[in-house]
Protein backbone atom coordinates (compact mmCIF):
# COMPACT_ATOMS: atom_id res chain seq x y z
CA UNK A 1 0.00 0.00 0.00
CA UNK A 2 1.18 3.79 -0.39
CA UNK A 3 0.25 6.98 0.36
CA UNK A 4 -2.37 7.44 -2.72
CA UNK A 5 -4.53 3.94 -1.24
CA UNK A 6 -4.60 5.84 2.18
CA UNK A 7 -6.16 9.01 0.78
CA UNK A 8 -8.87 6.84 -1.03
CA UNK A 9 -9.47 4.87 2.04
CA UNK A 10 -10.20 8.26 3.79
CA UNK A 11 -11.77 10.06 0.52
CA UNK A 12 -13.16 7.77 -1.49
CA UNK A 13 -15.70 9.75 -3.39
CA UNK A 14 -14.15 13.30 -3.93
CA UNK A 15 -13.35 14.81 -7.22
CA UNK A 16 -10.00 15.50 -8.47
CA UNK A 17 -9.04 18.82 -7.74
CA UNK A 18 -8.18 19.08 -11.36
CA UNK A 19 -11.96 19.70 -11.67
CA UNK A 20 -11.84 22.53 -9.13
CA UNK A 21 -8.96 24.24 -10.77
CA UNK A 22 -10.92 24.36 -14.04
CA UNK A 23 -14.03 25.19 -12.54
CA UNK A 24 -12.85 28.35 -10.59
CA UNK A 25 -11.38 30.31 -13.90
CA UNK A 26 -8.59 32.90 -13.32
CA UNK A 27 -10.55 36.35 -12.72
CA UNK A 28 -10.36 38.36 -16.26
CA UNK A 29 -9.79 41.62 -14.21
CA UNK A 30 -7.14 44.42 -15.38
CA UNK A 31 -3.78 44.60 -14.40
CA UNK A 32 -2.78 45.33 -10.57
CA UNK A 33 -6.79 44.93 -10.16
CA UNK A 34 -7.28 43.71 -6.09
CA UNK A 35 -9.14 40.42 -5.07
CA UNK A 36 -10.00 41.11 -1.54
CA UNK A 37 -12.76 39.57 1.15
CA UNK A 38 -14.11 40.36 4.27
CA UNK A 39 -14.54 36.60 5.71
CA UNK A 40 -16.28 36.93 8.94
CA UNK A 41 -17.84 33.91 11.39
CA UNK A 42 -21.34 34.13 12.09
CA UNK A 43 -21.01 34.34 15.61
CA UNK A 44 -22.49 37.81 16.83
CA UNK A 45 -22.58 41.45 15.70
CA UNK A 46 -20.16 43.32 13.41
CA UNK A 47 -17.06 44.81 14.87
CA UNK A 48 -16.46 48.34 14.32
CA UNK A 49 -12.75 46.98 13.69
CA UNK A 50 -14.51 44.90 11.51
CA UNK A 51 -15.96 47.58 9.29
CA UNK A 52 -12.86 49.18 9.45
CA UNK A 53 -11.27 46.02 7.47
CA UNK A 54 -14.11 46.48 5.25
CA UNK A 55 -13.99 50.03 3.99
CA UNK A 56 -10.21 49.24 3.27
CA UNK A 57 -10.82 46.28 1.94
CA UNK A 58 -13.80 47.28 -0.56
CA UNK A 59 -11.83 50.78 -1.33
CA UNK A 60 -8.66 48.96 -2.83
CA UNK A 61 -10.68 46.79 -4.42
CA UNK A 62 -13.13 49.37 -5.95
CA UNK A 63 -10.28 51.85 -6.86
CA UNK A 64 -8.40 48.77 -8.74
CA UNK A 65 -11.06 47.83 -10.68
CA UNK A 66 -11.08 44.67 -8.95
CA UNK A 67 -13.49 42.58 -6.59
CA UNK A 68 -14.66 42.54 -3.11
CA UNK A 69 -16.16 39.64 -1.48
CA UNK A 70 -18.53 38.23 1.22
CA UNK A 71 -17.63 34.80 2.62
CA UNK A 72 -19.21 33.35 5.46
CA UNK A 73 -16.46 30.96 7.32
CA UNK A 74 -18.98 28.79 9.77
CA UNK A 75 -16.85 25.74 9.96
CA UNK A 76 -16.52 26.53 13.68
CA UNK A 77 -20.41 25.55 13.85
CA UNK A 78 -20.97 25.11 17.71
CA UNK A 79 -20.56 29.34 17.51
CA UNK A 80 -22.93 29.77 15.31
CA UNK A 81 -25.63 32.12 16.09
CA UNK A 82 -29.21 31.87 14.76
CA UNK A 83 -29.14 34.53 11.42
CA UNK A 84 -25.71 35.66 11.80
CA UNK A 85 -25.09 36.03 8.40
CA UNK A 86 -28.58 37.84 8.24
CA UNK A 87 -26.76 39.93 10.93
CA UNK A 88 -23.26 40.45 8.73
CA UNK A 89 -25.10 41.34 5.71
CA UNK A 90 -27.30 43.80 6.96
CA UNK A 91 -24.33 46.04 8.85
CA UNK A 92 -22.43 46.32 5.79
CA UNK A 93 -25.85 47.28 3.81
CA UNK A 94 -26.51 50.23 6.58
CA UNK A 95 -22.80 51.48 5.98
CA UNK A 96 -23.35 51.09 2.11
CA UNK A 97 -20.46 48.70 2.14
CA UNK A 98 -22.29 46.47 0.12
CA UNK A 99 -19.73 43.39 -1.99
CA UNK A 100 -19.81 42.45 -5.43
CA UNK A 101 -20.48 38.58 -4.35
CA UNK A 102 -20.80 36.28 -2.31
CA UNK A 103 -23.78 35.49 0.23
CA UNK A 104 -26.95 37.77 -0.01
CA UNK A 105 -28.91 36.36 3.27
CA UNK A 106 -28.41 33.12 4.56
CA UNK A 107 -29.10 30.79 1.66
CA UNK A 108 -28.63 32.86 -1.09
CA UNK A 109 -25.61 34.35 -3.00
CA UNK A 110 -24.53 35.85 -5.67
CA UNK A 111 -21.16 35.39 -7.77
CA UNK A 112 -19.31 32.59 -9.91
CA UNK A 113 -16.47 31.66 -7.28
CA UNK A 114 -19.61 29.69 -5.03
CA UNK A 115 -20.48 28.75 -2.41
CA UNK A 116 -19.60 31.76 -0.74
CA UNK A 117 -20.37 29.84 2.75
CA UNK A 118 -17.66 27.09 3.79
CA UNK A 119 -19.88 24.82 5.44
CA UNK A 120 -20.96 23.95 1.89
CA UNK A 121 -17.71 23.81 0.10
CA UNK A 122 -16.75 20.46 2.36
CA UNK A 123 -15.90 18.12 -0.73
CA UNK A 124 -13.85 21.12 -2.03
CA UNK A 125 -11.86 21.08 0.85
CA UNK A 126 -11.75 17.11 1.07
CA UNK A 127 -10.57 17.21 -2.19
CA UNK A 128 -7.24 18.93 -1.45
CA UNK A 129 -7.30 17.58 1.70
CA UNK A 130 -6.71 14.18 -0.33
CA UNK A 131 -4.01 15.97 -2.43
CA UNK A 132 -1.88 16.85 0.21
CA UNK A 133 -2.08 13.24 1.58
CA UNK A 134 -1.66 11.47 -1.39
CA UNK A 135 1.64 13.06 -2.05
CA UNK A 136 2.91 12.31 2.15
CA UNK A 137 2.06 15.60 3.29
CA UNK A 138 -0.82 15.11 5.66
CA UNK A 139 -1.55 11.99 7.50
CA UNK A 140 -4.39 10.50 9.83
CA UNK A 141 -3.94 11.46 13.65
CA UNK A 142 -5.67 9.02 16.00
CA UNK A 143 -5.28 10.96 19.25
CA UNK A 144 -7.32 10.90 21.57
CA UNK A 145 -8.60 14.10 24.04
CA UNK A 146 -7.11 11.92 27.00
CA UNK A 147 -3.59 11.33 24.84
CA UNK A 148 -3.82 15.48 23.77
CA UNK A 149 -4.26 16.25 27.61
CA UNK A 150 -1.06 13.86 28.70
CA UNK A 151 1.07 15.58 25.96
CA UNK A 152 0.38 19.21 27.37
CA UNK A 153 0.91 18.71 30.76
CA UNK A 154 4.08 17.16 30.35
CA UNK A 155 4.67 20.22 27.98
CA UNK A 156 4.05 21.90 30.62
CA UNK A 157 5.94 20.22 33.20
CA UNK A 158 9.07 20.35 31.44
CA UNK A 159 8.19 24.13 30.63
CA UNK A 160 8.61 22.83 26.56
CA UNK A 161 6.72 24.98 24.10
CA UNK A 162 3.14 23.53 23.72
CA UNK A 163 1.69 21.89 20.75
CA UNK A 164 1.48 19.04 18.65
CA UNK A 165 4.83 18.79 16.75
CA UNK A 166 8.46 17.04 16.16
CA UNK A 167 8.56 14.36 18.62
CA UNK A 168 5.44 14.96 20.42
CA UNK A 169 3.41 14.60 17.24
CA UNK A 170 2.68 11.01 18.10
CA UNK A 171 0.95 9.63 14.81
CA UNK A 172 3.23 11.58 12.30
CA UNK A 173 5.18 8.43 11.45
CA UNK A 174 2.88 5.93 11.05
CA UNK A 175 3.36 3.18 7.91
CA UNK A 176 0.40 3.60 5.99
CA UNK A 177 -0.13 -0.10 6.93
CA UNK A 178 -0.68 0.97 10.50
CA UNK A 179 -2.85 4.30 9.95
CA UNK A 180 -5.10 1.57 7.32
CA UNK A 181 -5.10 -0.96 9.85
CA UNK A 182 -6.79 1.58 12.47
CA UNK A 183 -8.76 3.33 10.16
CA UNK A 184 -10.66 -0.28 9.08
CA UNK A 185 -10.55 -1.00 13.47
CA UNK A 186 -12.93 2.13 13.38
CA UNK A 187 -10.71 3.95 15.58
CA UNK A 188 -11.15 7.95 15.23
CA UNK A 189 -9.48 10.60 13.20
CA UNK A 190 -8.75 13.71 11.73
CA UNK A 191 -5.75 14.90 9.48
CA UNK A 192 -3.42 16.57 10.57
CA UNK A 193 -0.83 18.60 8.01
CA UNK A 194 3.18 17.11 8.02
CA UNK A 195 4.72 20.18 8.74
CA UNK A 196 8.26 20.48 6.74
CA UNK A 197 8.78 23.47 8.89
CA UNK A 198 11.87 24.10 12.19
CA UNK A 199 11.40 26.71 14.51
CA UNK A 200 14.89 27.51 14.55
CA UNK A 201 14.46 28.58 10.88
CA UNK A 202 13.64 32.28 10.14
CA UNK A 203 11.36 33.38 7.26
CA UNK A 204 11.38 36.69 5.54
CA UNK A 205 7.94 38.37 4.93
CA UNK A 206 7.08 41.34 3.77
CA UNK A 207 3.50 42.73 4.95
CA UNK A 208 1.87 45.44 2.64
CA UNK A 209 1.01 47.57 6.17
CA UNK A 210 3.90 46.14 8.65
CA UNK A 211 6.98 45.89 6.02
CA UNK A 212 9.46 43.56 6.49
CA UNK A 213 8.62 41.28 9.52
CA UNK A 214 10.96 38.26 10.54
CA UNK A 215 8.84 34.79 11.83
CA UNK A 216 10.45 31.45 12.78
CA UNK A 217 9.25 28.89 10.50
CA UNK A 218 5.63 26.68 11.70
CA UNK A 219 6.76 23.59 12.63
CA UNK A 220 3.28 22.55 14.25
CA UNK A 221 1.12 19.89 12.58
CA UNK A 222 -2.20 21.49 12.56
CA UNK A 223 -5.24 19.75 12.18
CA UNK A 224 -6.70 20.48 8.38
CA UNK A 225 -9.70 18.40 8.19
CA UNK A 226 -12.20 17.86 11.84
CA UNK A 227 -13.19 14.42 12.99
CA UNK A 228 -16.61 15.84 11.70
CA UNK A 229 -15.18 16.71 7.89
CA UNK A 230 -15.16 20.04 7.89
CA UNK A 231 -11.71 21.89 7.66
CA UNK A 232 -10.43 24.27 10.43
CA UNK A 233 -10.48 27.85 9.58
CA UNK A 234 -6.71 27.78 8.25
CA UNK A 235 -6.85 24.90 5.47
CA UNK A 236 -10.20 26.58 4.62
CA UNK A 237 -8.69 30.03 3.77
CA UNK A 238 -5.66 28.60 1.99
CA UNK A 239 -8.20 26.62 -0.46
CA UNK A 240 -10.69 29.85 -0.54
CA UNK A 241 -8.12 32.23 -1.44
CA UNK A 242 -6.39 30.32 -4.18
CA UNK A 243 -9.62 29.23 -5.88
CA UNK A 244 -11.45 32.65 -5.39
CA UNK A 245 -8.82 34.27 -6.79
CA UNK A 246 -7.83 36.58 -3.58
CA UNK A 247 -4.63 38.54 -4.62
CA UNK A 248 -5.25 40.86 -0.77
CA UNK A 249 -6.02 38.88 2.39
CA UNK A 250 -6.75 42.36 4.70
CA UNK A 251 -7.25 41.45 8.18
CA UNK A 252 -6.77 42.72 11.60
CA UNK A 253 -2.94 42.41 12.92
CA UNK A 254 -4.04 39.47 15.41
CA UNK A 255 -3.52 37.10 12.69
CA UNK A 256 -0.36 38.31 11.79
CA UNK A 257 1.37 35.41 13.78
CA UNK A 258 -0.33 33.23 11.59
CA UNK A 259 1.74 34.28 8.68
CA UNK A 260 4.22 31.71 9.04
CA UNK A 261 1.89 28.61 8.92
CA UNK A 262 -0.57 30.49 6.14
CA UNK A 263 2.46 30.74 3.90
CA UNK A 264 3.34 27.37 4.27
CA UNK A 265 -0.17 25.75 3.60
CA UNK A 266 0.15 28.11 0.17
CA UNK A 267 3.17 26.47 -0.89
CA UNK A 268 2.85 22.82 0.30
CA UNK A 269 -0.49 22.87 -1.66
CA UNK A 270 1.58 24.97 -4.50
CA UNK A 271 -0.42 27.88 -5.03
CA UNK A 272 0.68 31.01 -5.01
CA UNK A 273 -0.17 33.11 -2.01
CA UNK A 274 -1.76 36.25 -1.54
CA UNK A 275 -0.12 39.08 -0.38
CA UNK A 276 -0.91 40.12 3.26
CA UNK A 277 -2.10 43.29 4.58
CA UNK A 278 -2.58 43.71 8.67
CA UNK A 279 -4.56 46.18 10.04
CA UNK A 280 -3.28 47.21 13.92
CA UNK A 281 -6.55 47.70 15.92
CA UNK A 282 -8.55 50.07 16.81
CA UNK A 283 -7.64 51.36 20.29
CA UNK A 284 -9.45 53.67 23.13
CA UNK A 285 -8.13 55.16 26.12
CA UNK A 286 -8.63 53.44 29.56
CA UNK A 287 -6.89 54.33 32.85
CA UNK A 288 -4.25 56.20 31.44
CA UNK A 289 -3.32 53.15 29.02
CA UNK A 290 -4.76 51.93 26.12
CA UNK A 291 -6.65 48.73 24.77
CA UNK A 292 -8.34 47.53 22.16
CA UNK A 293 -11.83 48.66 21.39
CA UNK A 294 -13.54 45.48 23.13
CA UNK A 295 -17.04 43.91 22.34
CA UNK A 296 -17.58 43.39 26.24
CA UNK A 297 -16.71 46.87 27.69
CA UNK A 298 -17.73 49.13 24.55
CA UNK A 299 -21.22 49.84 23.46
CA UNK A 300 -19.33 51.57 20.63
CA UNK A 301 -17.76 48.57 19.28
CA UNK A 302 -20.78 47.42 17.85
CA UNK A 303 -21.67 49.08 14.13
CA UNK A 304 -25.29 48.48 15.05
CA UNK A 305 -24.71 51.27 18.14
CA UNK A 306 -24.46 54.04 15.23
CA UNK A 307 -27.00 53.17 13.12
CA UNK A 308 -29.11 52.53 17.02
CA UNK A 309 -27.79 56.38 17.52
CA UNK A 310 -28.55 57.45 14.24
CA UNK A 311 -24.91 57.97 13.08
CA UNK A 312 -25.02 58.82 8.87
CA UNK A 313 -23.48 55.66 7.21
CA UNK A 314 -20.69 57.88 5.85
CA UNK A 315 -19.53 59.83 8.96
CA UNK A 316 -18.86 56.60 9.73
CA UNK A 317 -16.96 55.10 6.64
CA UNK A 318 -15.47 58.71 6.21
CA UNK A 319 -14.24 58.55 10.11
CA UNK A 320 -12.62 54.96 9.28
CA UNK A 321 -10.75 56.32 6.25
CA UNK A 322 -9.54 59.21 8.29
CA UNK A 323 -8.02 56.95 10.62
CA UNK A 324 -6.55 54.07 7.53
CA UNK A 325 -4.98 57.61 5.70
CA UNK A 326 -3.63 60.58 7.82
CA UNK A 327 -4.18 62.68 4.61
CA UNK A 328 -7.36 62.03 3.83
CA UNK A 329 -8.58 64.70 6.57
CA UNK A 330 -6.83 67.35 3.96
CA UNK A 331 -7.97 65.52 1.09
CA UNK A 332 -11.34 66.34 2.32
CA UNK A 333 -11.20 69.58 3.42
CA UNK A 334 -9.74 70.73 -0.25
CA UNK A 335 -12.83 68.37 -1.68
CA UNK A 336 -15.82 69.36 0.59
CA UNK A 337 -17.96 68.06 -2.03
CA UNK A 338 -16.45 64.85 -3.79
CA UNK A 339 -17.41 61.27 -3.35
CA UNK A 340 -15.28 58.94 -1.25
CA UNK A 341 -14.62 57.10 -3.78
CA UNK A 342 -12.22 59.51 -5.99
CA UNK A 343 -10.35 59.34 -2.89
CA UNK A 344 -7.02 57.00 -3.20
CA UNK A 345 -6.22 54.87 -0.62
CA UNK A 346 -2.67 53.29 -0.04
CA UNK A 347 -2.26 50.24 2.18
CA UNK A 348 1.99 51.44 2.64
CA UNK A 349 0.58 54.79 4.57
CA UNK A 350 -1.60 53.08 6.85
CA UNK A 351 -0.29 53.55 10.54
CA UNK A 352 1.64 50.53 12.02
CA UNK A 353 -0.06 51.20 15.47
CA UNK A 354 -3.55 51.45 16.22
CA UNK A 355 -5.40 54.54 16.10
CA UNK A 356 -7.23 55.75 19.04
CA UNK A 357 -10.99 55.77 19.03
CA UNK A 358 -12.52 59.25 19.55
CA UNK A 359 -16.36 59.45 19.36
CA UNK A 360 -16.28 63.62 19.09
CA UNK A 361 -14.12 63.07 15.85
CA UNK A 362 -17.21 60.93 14.46
CA UNK A 363 -19.65 62.97 15.72
CA UNK A 364 -18.30 66.54 14.25
CA UNK A 365 -17.90 64.79 10.67
CA UNK A 366 -21.23 63.94 10.91
CA UNK A 367 -22.09 67.34 11.51
CA UNK A 368 -20.55 68.39 8.74
CA UNK A 369 -21.90 65.57 6.63
CA UNK A 370 -25.61 66.21 7.21
CA UNK A 371 -24.85 69.98 6.97
CA UNK A 372 -24.73 69.12 3.31
CA UNK A 373 -28.44 67.19 2.55
CA UNK A 374 -30.95 68.32 1.20
CA UNK A 375 -33.93 69.26 3.87
CA UNK A 376 -35.79 66.11 1.63
CA UNK A 377 -32.92 64.05 2.71
CA UNK A 378 -32.69 64.48 6.28
CA UNK A 379 -36.61 64.47 6.46
CA UNK A 380 -36.20 60.90 4.89
CA UNK A 381 -33.64 59.64 6.91
CA UNK A 382 -34.61 60.96 10.35
CA UNK A 383 -38.13 59.30 9.44
CA UNK A 384 -36.77 56.08 8.44
CA UNK A 385 -35.04 56.36 11.52
CA UNK A 386 -37.58 57.45 14.07
CA UNK A 387 -39.85 54.15 12.76
CA UNK A 388 -37.64 52.41 14.36
CA UNK A 389 -36.39 54.23 17.36
CA UNK A 390 -38.33 57.12 18.35
CA UNK A 391 -41.96 56.92 18.28
CA UNK A 392 -42.81 60.48 19.36
CA UNK A 393 -40.34 61.60 16.33
CA UNK A 394 -42.22 59.90 13.81
CA UNK A 395 -45.24 61.21 14.95
CA UNK A 396 -43.81 64.70 14.94
CA UNK A 397 -42.72 64.32 11.75
CA UNK A 398 -46.13 63.36 9.81
CA UNK A 399 -47.16 66.28 7.99
CA UNK A 400 -44.33 66.35 5.41
CA UNK A 401 -44.79 69.69 3.98
CA UNK A 402 -44.35 71.28 7.45
CA UNK A 403 -41.33 69.01 8.01
CA UNK A 404 -39.42 69.98 5.23
CA UNK A 405 -39.88 73.78 5.60
CA UNK A 406 -38.22 73.50 9.10
CA UNK A 407 -35.34 71.25 7.84
CA UNK A 408 -35.09 73.90 5.01
CA UNK A 409 -33.81 76.35 7.60
CA UNK A 410 -30.19 77.40 6.72
CA UNK A 411 -30.10 74.94 4.39
CA UNK A 412 -28.54 75.13 1.25
CA UNK A 413 -26.01 78.11 2.27
CA UNK A 414 -22.84 78.98 1.58
CA UNK A 415 -22.47 78.28 5.84
CA UNK A 416 -25.03 75.56 6.71
CA UNK A 417 -26.40 74.86 9.67
CA UNK A 418 -24.31 72.31 11.85
CA UNK A 419 -26.50 71.10 14.63
CA UNK A 420 -27.75 67.96 13.72
CA UNK A 421 -25.04 65.25 14.47
CA UNK A 422 -27.10 62.10 14.25
CA UNK A 423 -30.49 61.50 13.76
CA UNK A 424 -31.27 61.11 17.47
CA UNK A 425 -30.56 65.04 17.65
CA UNK A 426 -33.21 66.32 15.44
CA UNK A 427 -36.08 65.68 17.55
CA UNK A 428 -34.36 68.15 20.48
CA UNK A 429 -33.19 70.67 17.49
CA UNK A 430 -36.74 70.97 15.69
CA UNK A 431 -39.27 70.27 18.71
CA UNK A 432 -40.00 74.23 19.57
CA UNK A 433 -41.17 74.72 16.02
CA UNK A 434 -44.10 72.40 16.55
CA UNK A 435 -46.68 74.16 19.19
CA UNK A 436 -47.92 70.85 20.65
CA UNK A 437 -44.51 70.29 21.91
CA UNK A 438 -43.62 74.05 22.83
CA UNK A 439 -46.60 74.46 24.59
CA UNK A 440 -46.41 70.46 26.14
CA UNK A 441 -43.11 71.35 28.03
CA UNK A 442 -42.43 74.03 31.11
CA UNK A 443 -40.25 76.23 29.57
CA UNK A 444 -37.20 78.25 30.86
CA UNK A 445 -36.84 81.83 29.39
CA UNK A 446 -32.91 82.42 29.75
CA UNK A 447 -32.48 86.15 28.16
CA UNK A 448 -28.62 86.00 28.79
CA UNK A 449 -27.87 89.85 29.45
CA UNK A 450 -31.46 91.35 29.44
CA UNK A 451 -32.94 90.11 32.93
CA UNK A 452 -35.53 93.55 34.04
CA UNK A 453 -38.38 91.96 33.28
CA UNK A 454 -40.06 95.24 32.27
CA UNK A 455 -37.52 95.80 30.08
CA UNK A 456 -38.19 92.61 28.37
CA UNK A 457 -42.16 92.67 27.92
CA UNK A 458 -41.46 96.41 26.40
CA UNK A 459 -39.40 94.75 23.80
CA UNK A 460 -41.29 91.96 22.76
CA UNK A 461 -44.58 94.04 22.66
CA UNK A 462 -42.77 97.46 20.66
CA UNK A 463 -41.92 94.52 17.99
CA UNK A 464 -45.44 92.86 17.73
CA UNK A 465 -46.92 96.65 17.69
CA UNK A 466 -44.20 98.84 15.41
CA UNK A 467 -41.80 96.84 13.95
CA UNK A 468 -43.11 93.42 12.99
CA UNK A 469 -44.33 93.28 9.23
CA UNK A 470 -44.44 89.24 8.08
CA UNK A 471 -43.61 90.41 4.64
CA UNK A 472 -40.51 91.82 4.97
CA UNK A 473 -37.32 90.72 3.68
CA UNK A 474 -34.06 89.59 5.43
CA UNK A 475 -32.39 92.80 5.09
CA UNK A 476 -35.35 95.05 6.10
CA UNK A 477 -36.44 92.46 8.85
CA UNK A 478 -33.13 93.21 10.38
CA UNK A 479 -33.05 96.83 10.19
CA UNK A 480 -36.45 97.10 12.25
CA UNK A 481 -34.33 95.20 15.05
CA UNK A 482 -31.75 97.86 15.14
CA UNK A 483 -34.26 100.37 15.08
CA UNK A 484 -35.96 98.46 18.06
CA UNK A 485 -32.82 98.53 20.12
CA UNK A 486 -31.93 102.46 19.49
CA UNK A 487 -35.33 102.50 20.74
CA UNK A 488 -35.39 101.26 23.97
CA UNK A 489 -31.50 102.72 24.55
CA UNK A 490 -29.15 99.89 23.28
CA UNK A 491 -26.74 100.18 20.27
CA UNK A 492 -27.92 99.69 16.74
CA UNK A 493 -24.47 98.11 15.97
CA UNK A 494 -22.22 95.39 17.47
CA UNK A 495 -19.06 97.15 16.45
CA UNK A 496 -20.62 100.42 17.79
CA UNK A 497 -21.21 99.20 21.24
CA UNK A 498 -17.23 97.04 21.21
CA UNK A 499 -15.88 100.71 20.80
CA UNK A 500 -18.04 102.43 23.41
CA UNK A 501 -19.85 99.84 25.70
CA UNK A 502 -20.69 102.44 28.75
CA UNK A 503 -22.82 103.95 26.42
CA UNK A 504 -25.34 101.11 25.94
CA UNK A 505 -26.74 98.45 28.29
CA UNK A 506 -26.32 96.57 25.61
CA UNK A 507 -26.02 96.20 21.42
CA UNK A 508 -28.62 94.58 18.82
CA UNK A 509 -27.67 91.00 19.79
CA UNK A 510 -28.97 91.61 22.75
CA UNK A 511 -32.03 92.33 21.39
CA UNK A 512 -32.08 89.62 19.53
CA UNK A 513 -31.61 87.17 21.66
CA UNK A 514 -34.62 88.64 24.06
CA UNK A 515 -36.70 87.90 20.85
CA UNK A 516 -34.99 84.83 20.43
CA UNK A 517 -35.79 83.22 23.08
CA UNK A 518 -39.54 84.08 23.91
CA UNK A 519 -40.15 82.81 20.22
CA UNK A 520 -38.31 79.30 21.02
CA UNK A 521 -37.33 79.37 24.80
CA UNK A 522 -33.64 78.72 23.31
CA UNK A 523 -31.06 81.48 23.02
CA UNK A 524 -29.16 78.96 20.45
CA UNK A 525 -31.12 78.76 17.08
CA UNK A 526 -30.41 78.26 13.31
CA UNK A 527 -31.26 82.15 11.25
CA UNK A 528 -34.90 83.55 13.46
CA UNK A 529 -35.67 85.41 10.17
CA UNK A 530 -36.09 81.70 8.65
CA UNK A 531 -37.96 80.41 11.68
CA UNK A 532 -40.05 83.62 11.57
CA UNK A 533 -40.79 82.72 8.12
CA UNK A 534 -41.83 78.84 9.21
CA UNK A 535 -43.93 79.70 11.79
CA UNK A 536 -45.85 82.57 10.79
CA UNK A 537 -47.73 85.63 12.13
CA UNK A 538 -50.49 84.04 14.29
CA UNK A 539 -48.09 81.59 16.44
CA UNK A 540 -45.32 84.00 16.72
CA UNK A 541 -47.28 86.52 17.86
CA UNK A 542 -49.14 83.77 20.40
CA UNK A 543 -45.73 82.72 21.68
CA UNK A 544 -44.39 86.42 22.16
CA UNK A 545 -47.62 86.60 24.67
CA UNK A 546 -46.82 83.25 26.42
CA UNK A 547 -43.01 84.69 27.18
CA UNK A 548 -44.28 88.11 28.53
CA UNK A 549 -47.01 85.87 31.04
Amino acid sequence: MDYKDLANLIFPDVKEISYYEEKYKKRDLPEGAIVTRFAPSPTGFVHLGSLYQVVIARKMAKQTGGVFFLRVEDTDQKREVENGVTGIIESLRDFGLTPDEGMINETEEIGEYGPYKQSLRKDIYQSYAKHLLEQGKAYPCFATPEELDEMRAKQETAKIRPGYYGVWAKYRNLTVEEATQKIENGEPYIIRLKSPGREDRKIKHHDVIKGNVDFPENDQDIVIIKADGLPTYHFAHAVDDHLMGTTHVIRGDEWLSSVPLHLQLFQMLEFKAPKYAHIAPIMKEDDGGKRKLSKRKDPEAAVSYYTEIGVPREAVVEYLLNIANSNFELWRKQNPNASVDEFELQLNKMSVSGALFDIVKILDIAKTVISKYTAESIYEEAINWAKTYDDELFRILQDKEYALKVFGIERGNAKPRKDIAKWSDVKENIEYMYDDEFYGKDRNYEYQKVTDKKLINKIITLYMEKYYNENDDKQTWFEKIKDLAEEVGFAREVKEWKKEPEKWPGHVGDISTVLRVALTSKANTPDMYEIMQVLGKKKIFKRFEQAMK
